[in-house]
Formats: structure tokens, C-alpha cells, sequence
């Protein structure tokens, strides 16, 4: 596997409140469908991606990790938080980007290993 370096794995996060009855799963199908046009699509994907909902809480905390050439990073970012703010199951408090923390460097490790779709 590829070492991970601060210029090619990202993570945005969030803060939601979900709405009654909402799927939680309906946050990262949201940002799939965003990055790759369906969130149940077939072969690789331009920015292979991985999102994680904890909804212990009455904030639900959503994370997408997300492997990008540098210059495609901000593109990226924007189509995840643009994803996130036209969600009708939920209202978005918070959205910003952050490092890989160590405990994801594994699993950024693992994506950044898996094949890209060509531009």
C-alpha cells in the first residue's frame, strides 16, 4: 500500500440533525451520488471515497475520507459539502475539512490503493 501524505487523502466532516425518520445511510448516498453520479455504481470511482455516520448523538457526526490529486482537492471538497447542504433529511450545523487522523491512515492507505477512474 501507498504511504498516505497530507496531499493526497482528505477528510471533510459534519454536523448534522437528522429529521425523524431519516435514513442515516441517506447522508453518504448523497455525497456518492455527488462524486460519482449514483450512489450504486458499478467499477472504480475518479475519487474513491469512504463516509461514516455516528448518530449516538443528538448531532448526528458524519466524515467523508476521500483520495484526490492536490489540485482536484478543493473541487472535491465543495462537491461534498454541496452535497450535504441540498440534503432534505437533514440540516447541516457545521461542515469543515480536517487531516487524516492516525486511527483512518489505514483505511486512507486502502483507498488510495484502489484503481481511479480516468477523468
Amino acid at each position: 500500500m501507498r504511504p498516505v501524505s497530507d496531499t493526497d487523502a482528505f477528510v471533510v466532516e459534519a454536523e448534522l440533525v437528522l429529521r425523524d425518520g431519516i435514513d442515516p445511510a441517506a447522508v453518504g448516498a448523497a455525497v456518492t451520488v455527488e462524486l460519482c453520479g449514483h450512489w450504486q455504481h458499478a467499477g472504480s470511482c475518479r475519487w474513491p471515497h469512504n463516509s461514516a455516520i455516528e448518530t449516538q448523538r443528538d448531532r448526528a457526526r458524519f466524515r467523508t475520507l476521500f483520495v484526490a490529486d492536490e489540485p482536484e482537492a478543493t473541487l472535491v471538497r465543495e462537491r461534498i459539502e454541496t452535497a450535504l447542504r441540498g440534503g432534505l433529511g437533514w440540516r447541516v450545523l457545521l461542515v469543515q475539512s480536517r487531516s487524516v487522523a492516525e486511527a483512518e491512515r489505514v483505511l486512507a492507505e486502502r483507498l488510495l490503493a484502489e484503481p481511479r477512474l480516468a477523468r
